[in-house]
């Protein structure tokens, strides 16, 4: 069916409520807006589903919630999971609750039960949430950081992870095979609550999870001490982090919590920044401005739902410094992995997991502590699939997860990132390093000089559209039929192309497996320890281009990276 009959179809069908339809008539002389909305049905894809709200085949509103949901609850059912029931959480974007209850009602529908928390909770939360009930899978109404008139539909299977196959094909199968949206089951609430097919959750689950936070505390002793004399500015960017994050500092002992008042309240619409993701320098405006006010020593946000957490941390100078996901990622890796083993020793089947996109400095951090170090995709569901062959084959310990992406996850309470547990442990590093006599800036600049000067950036090129996701395709197929011989200076040792699952050495011509999951990515080892990694965002209409170079000194690492960073968007405009 082309464009213009699925739009002619949505307008006139009476299945379709007269707000959609009454959406739809008004850009009925817009053929490029019709065609945007309805050329295709909104992907559902291995994270879910992810996209701009609004009326149309090709987006997010109740009718695509409605028909994921079907083909999920039909996967459940054929898997014979119907009677351990879905969790499901929302967070602070437009229309979450509406497609919490939307998904609730077409469960329950299906006759499986339908978990739904009574506000908005944290992404890591809803994963603690799935094993805790004993859930056969979760579904979270987010879309992370995405501008505001985006939402999301994220699937968790019953192990507390985003999906991973044979999960994910499975249930995309089922949804591509709902094709007409009238056989799609829904209820009433008041019915699917009086069939016990939607429960009501939150105290409960809320003070187990934190619960699970505080037994990943390693020196109280140090927050005992020097809770009181650390200064805190946490921001929750108008998302689901506030209580929570909140919540544990003071109950720690954490006396100098400070909130940007701006910032503190949910609120779909992200007044006070253009989008709300904490990698983004204007996300810390306000929280800077607040801790220079009030001296603090480190200026914590967390994206929406909660599960990526940005970073600044001052000097004895007085200076803020940025850290980046991989920055903070390994600060808190130095410090968990170190702590634990110096108090109780490490397990000899130890690991820190990390994705092929993230820093090399984790390489050398797993090596100092004689722990194993496991790559894998981007995503932190692989770190969560890690976790779980740990647990069903009894062999691997779990010391530590993060991804560059600002995110990571201390213990095995959740299975996704957890922002919560990283602001509670980061304020838990500056108070123990402060009882040393160092800031945490200290603690990174220590590292550097311990296991070399890794500098780590990404550069994003945003093309939207039809027109756009043809030329991301076109710039990865480029490059994989036509291996460059260098980046930036640095010569190319080995090309990894993990949709052909094929490691190259240009040296010797020898080829060999990645061992990892199909993927659109591509993946340069270069000489003197610096890499380049090309992939296509999996949430955003991006191309992305991640690298990272060691340097010298911090200056000389600062100097190697933007000089490789430019070269970098070089190439790109001359891909464009």
């Amino acid at each position: 069916m082309e464009y213009r009959e699925r739009y002619e179809e949505w307008i006139s069908n009476p299945y379709f409520d007269e707000t959609t339809r009454e959406e739809l008539k008004k850009i009925a002389d817009d053929d490029n807006e019709i065609k945007e909305r309805f050329y295709k049905d909104l992907e559902f894809g291995t994270a879910g589903l992810r996209g701009i709200i609004g009326a149309g085949t090709n987006r997010l509103n109740i009718y695509t919630v409605r028909k994921a949901t079907q083909g999920l609850a039909n996967y459940i059912v054929k898997s014979g999971g119907r009677d351990k029931g879905v969790a499901i959480a929302y967070d602070s974007r437009r229309m979450s609750p509406e497609f919490a209850d939307e998904a609730a009602l077409c469960l329950a529908a299906n006759g499986i039960k339908a978990y739904v928390f009574d506000a908005l909770r944290p992404t890591p939360e809803l994963s603690y949430a799935v094993r805790k009930l004993g859930c056969i899978a979760g579904i979270n109404i987010t879309a992370s950081h995405n501008p505001p008139e985006y939402n999301g539909y994220k699937v968790y299977w019953e192990d507390g992870a985003q999906i991973t196959p044979p999960h994910d094909k499975g249930i995309m199968d089922e949804v591509k095979a709902v094709t007409d949206y009238s056989t799609v089951k829904t209820m009433e609430l008041g019915a699917a609550k009086g069939a016990g097919l939607y429960q009501v959750i939150g105290q409960e689950i809320d003070d187990g999870y934190i619960a699970e936070l505080k037994k990943q505390v390693i020196h109280q002793d140090a927050i005992d001490e020097a809770g009181d004399q650390i200064k805190i500015v946490y921001s929750p960017l108008h998302g689901t982090g506030n209580v929570p994050a909140r919540r544990i500092l003071k109950e720690l002992g954490f006396k100098n919590v400070y909130v940007v008042k701006e910032q503190e309240l949910p609120d779909g619409e992200f007044p006070t920044v253009s989008y709300p993701n904490p990698e983004a320098e204007e996300a810390f405006e306000l929280g800077l401005k607040l801790a220079k006010e009030v001296d603090a020593d480190l200026v914590l946000a967390t994206d929406p739902d909660a599960d990526r957490l940005g970073v600044l941390v001052k000097d004895k100078d007085g200076v803020y410094h940025t850290l980046t996901g991989n920055m903070s990622g390994c600060l808190l890796a130095d410090y968990e992995i170190g702590q634990r083993k110096e108090l109780k020793g490490l397990p000899e089947d130890g690991y820190l997991i990390k994705t092929i996109v993230t820093s090399n400095m984790a390489d050398a951090i797993a090596k100092g502590y004689d722990a194993g170090l496991i790559e894998v995709l981007t995503g932190f569901k692989y770190i969560g699939q890690q976790i779980l062959g740990f647990e069903t084959t009894g062999k691997g310990s779990y010391l530590f997860g993060f991804e560059e992406s600002y995110g990571c996850l201390i213990g095995t309470h959740a299975r996704d990132k957890d922002a919560i547990v990283a602001t509670m442990a980061l304020c838990e590093a500056a108070a123990y390093y402060k009882t040393k006599g160092k800031t945490l800036w200290d603690a990174m600049v220590d590292m550097y000089e311990k296991y070399g000067y890794y500098k780590d950036d990404i550069q994003a090129i945003t093309l939207k559209g039809i027109e756009g996701l043809n030329k991301i395709q076109e710039i990865l197929e480029t490059l994989r039929k036509n291996t460059p011989s260098e980046f930036g200076g640095y010569k190319v040792l080995k090309a990894r192309d993990y949709q052909a699952d094929t490691i190259k050495d240009l040296r010797t011509g020898e080829i060999t497996a990645t061992g990892l999951p199909a993927s659109n990515v591509l993946y340069y080892d270069l000489e003197d320890d610096a890499w380049l990694c090309v992939r296509p965002s999996g949430t955003e209409p991006k191309v992305k281009f991640y690298y990272g170079i060691k340097g010298n000194s911090l200056e000389d690492a600062d100097a190697k990276s933007k000089a490789l960073g430019e070269k970098v968007l070089a190439m790109i405009d001359s891909m464009l």
